[in-house]
């Protein structure tokens, strides 16, 4: 529910940007609103196609977190939201157990696993 009323909330300041029915404002109203509303911060970052930039907010008092998208415009739309968010203390690290799998693929950077298929039949 309180997700819906930051919508309704960007909505009104988005304009324009709302006629793909998404919920868009100026990022810096954005990132303000789900400080204050929602304690929230960012927990990550990524560049996405076309110049978008993706974060992900969290709070970790709430467990509430939020997925953004902001374009070249300074435009930030909510992408999803929910409960329960985790931070990982590190990376997760896969032990290769066959040696077809401690092998990378031919052209993959050392860093890719490349694991090979295994089909399962019952009988």
């Amino acid at each position: 529910m309180k997700r819906f009323v930051l919508a309704l909330a960007l909505t009104s300041l988005a304009g324009p940007a709302m006629a793909q029915g998404a919920a868009c404002a100026p990022r810096d109203v954005v990132v303000k609103r789900l400080a204050e509303a929602y304690g929230e911060t960012r927990r990550a970052m990524g560049l996405g196609g076309q110049g978008a930039v993706v974060e992900v907010f969290a709070s970790d008092s709430s467990g509430s977190w939020t997925i953004t998208v902001t374009g070249p415009d300074g435009i930030t739309c909510l992408i999803a939201a929910g409960q329960a968010f985790e931070s990982m203390a590190r990376r997760f690290r896969f032990r290769a157990t066959t040696p077809e799998a401690r092998q990378p693929s031919r052209g993959d950077s050392p860093s890719i696993i490349s694991f090979t298929p295994v089909t399962v039949s019952s009988t």
